[in-house]
This record gives C-alpha cells, sequence and structure tokens, in this order.
C-alpha cells in the first residue's frame, strides 16, 4: 500500500465577477508522494471545492494545457508531483501563468501568447524558384533536419512564455516559443521566407531576450527556445548586419573581447550607439570614471590573448563549415 502525506496546497483564487482583488485559500489532502499537482487540483475541485477553475485535458504532458506556476516556476501540472514540492518548499503554491491577463483562478486569457505566434507567420511559405512538387513528398536529409534541433518538439504550452522577463518587460516582445518556432522555419530548406523572416525579426523584438535561460529551463519538453534565439542573432547578423542597438552590441562585445581579452567600454558603447549616443551618456560616463578611472585608459592584452584568439578562430572556421 502506498502511504499518503499531508499535502498543504495554497491555490490562486480571483473572479472577477465577484472579487476586489486576488486571495490565496488554503487547501490541506492527504496524497501519496508521486501525485500529480494536476491530481491534487482536480481532487480539491470534485471534493472540496467546485467553483475552482483550471485548464487541463491530456494528463500526459502531451497538450500543455494544465501550465501554470507552481511554487513560483512555469512547469505542467500533469507532470510535477508534489513530493518534491514538498521536500523543496514545504508546501505547493499554485499560481495562473504569468504575462498573460487572469480570466479567473488559475485560467489566463491566451490571446496575447498566440498573436505573438501568429505574428512570426508560423507556417511553410513556399520558394517560388524552388516549388514543391505536386502530390509528391519534398523529402530532406537527415542533416538539414538535425538543424531542427529540438525545436518539433514544442506543444505550445505556453511555459516559457510565462518565465520570460523580456516579455514582462516589453509587451511587444514575441517571446521564446514564436522565436524558437520561427528559427525552425528559418533553416527550413523548403522555405521561401528565410532572408524576409530575418530582416523583419532582427528590429521586430530578437534583440530583447536578456539570455536568463529562463524559458530554457522551465520548458518541459527540453525545446531549448534561449539557444535557438541565440541561432537566431547569429543568422540575423549574417544576414544583414549589425544594423540595431542590440546586434551592434553583441558584434562590439566580441570585437573587444579578440582584440584585448577585456572590454574597451567606452569603445563599446561607441560602437553599440555611434558617438551621438556616447556623447548623450557622457554625464553617466564621467560619474563612473571618478569611480573607477581605469575606463579611460586602453585596456591592455591578457596574458594568453593568443589562445584567445586561436578560440574565435576555430568558431569562425566552425560556423564557415555549418
Amino acid at each position: 500500500m502506498v502511504e499518503s502525506v499531508a499535502v498543504p496546497i495554497s491555490v490562486y483564487r480571483y473572479d472577477p465577477a465577484r472579487d476586489a482583488t486576488p486571495r490565496y485559500v488554503d487547501y490541506s489532502l492527504d496524497l501519496p508522494r508521486h501525485t500529480p499537482v494536476l491530481t491534487a487540483l482536480l481532487k480539491i475541485r470534485s471534493e472540496i471545492d467546485s467553483t475552482l477553475s483550471l485548464r487541463y485535458s491530456c494528463r500526459s504532458s502531451i497538450c500543455g494545457s494544465c501550465a501554470m506556476l507552481i511554487n513560483s516556476k512555469s512547469r505542467l501540472a500533469c507532470q510535477t508531483q508534489v513530493g518534491p514540492e514538498l521536500d523543496l518548499h514545504g508546501r505547493v503554491v499554485v499560481d495562473p501563468m504569468r504575462n498573460q491577463p487572469v480570466l479567473r483562478d488559475l485560467v489566463v486569457d491566451q490571446g496575447p501568447f498566440w498573436q505573438d505566434y501568429e505574428r512570426i507567420v508560423p507556417h511553410l511559405v513556399p520558394d517560388p524558384a524552388h516549388p514543391m512538387p505536386e502530390g509528391k513528398p519534398n523529402p530532406m536529409t537527415p542533416e538539414q533536419v538535425d538543424r531542427f534541433y529540438e525545436t518539433p518538439r514544442c506543444i505550445a504550452c505556453g511555459a516559457c512564455y510565462s518565465a520570460c522577463p523580456a516579455k514582462e518587460a516589453d509587451p511587444t516582445f514575441p517571446g521564446p516559443m514564436a522565436l524558437a518556432k520561427l528559427y525552425r522555419f528559418v533553416v527550413d530548406p523548403r522555405d521561401g521566407a528565410r532572408r524576409e523572416r530575418l530582416l523583419r525579426i532582427q528590429p521586430g523584438g530578437l534583440w530583447t531576450c536578456l539570455r536568463c535561460h529562463l524559458c530554457t529551463s522551465s520548458c518541459p519538453k527540453d525545446v531549448r527556445p534561449s539557444e535557438r534565439i541565440r541561432d537566431l542573432k547569429e543568422l540575423a547578423i549574417h544576414e544583414q548586419g549589425a544594423t540595431e542597438a542590440g546586434s551592434r552590441h553583441a558584434v562590439g562585445f566580441k570585437e573587444n573581447l579578440h582584440d584585448r581579452g577585456l572590454l574597451n567600454e567606452m569603445r563599446l558603447v561607441r560602437q553599440t550607439d555611434g558617438v551621438v549616443g556616447l556623447l548623450r551618456q557622457a554625464p553617466q560616463g564621467l560619474r563612473l570614471a571618478r569611480k573607477k578611472p581605469e575606463l579611460l585608459k586602453k585596456p591592455r592584452r591578457i596574458e594568453g590573448q593568443d589562445q584567445v584568439q586561436k578560440l574565435y578562430e576555430l568558431l569562425e572556421d566552425e560556423e564557415g563549415g555549418a
């Protein structure tokens, strides 16, 4: 017989038709440690409070419907067991996903999520110069398919979207899922809109990504959207060059380390924002220079700089052969 343990669960509750502000309601259930959080919530709804609202479907980590915050981390409720949460936090606290308006309790309005997805044109755009054979398959080589990496695994659960601080800071940022899907079409050799996609996304939010990797750590399918966003940045620079502040900053950072192994911070500001930007930041720069006078000096070359440059050469050779 499987032993049960007392599981304290705090659930976010909010009914806009009746509640002025959200609140948490505490429940206690006796459950086996391996019980999924989703099962616990359904038990609350069926046995304690039938008014609890939540979204779910397959209960098998396939549909992505039950994404929510569990102890402040975006994840699938059907995939998260109560036992490890008790060990780490002493209780289970459940909230609706972030970056999407709450409709009721744990149900959010996913309209913004899907609108951001539609913005990246999430379908294959036929290439007029290479029409697909009508009524016949259009095969790809294993090497071409491998370039998709993990993106086909995505179940559009929105966990990465909820975890993304860039989306929270800038509502125009398309979000990790959309960008990972965009990458999937950019590297598809059958797609005819590769250049257009890269030209549109570089000023369209690509460089808003903070590289915090929270999207990757929250993904239940190991899609690694932060890595695909990194690849998109490289592809966009290769296609278009460093055309705006984010890409210029990345290129400047790379050149600084290549030359001396250390950042020349004044040079980096100039490379990122130009002379006008450098002058605009001059007052702040002078204040910093008083506390950090080395800012005004040209950085010395670090010991072993030749090894750094060899690493750059290896990476450039690898990119050239890709």
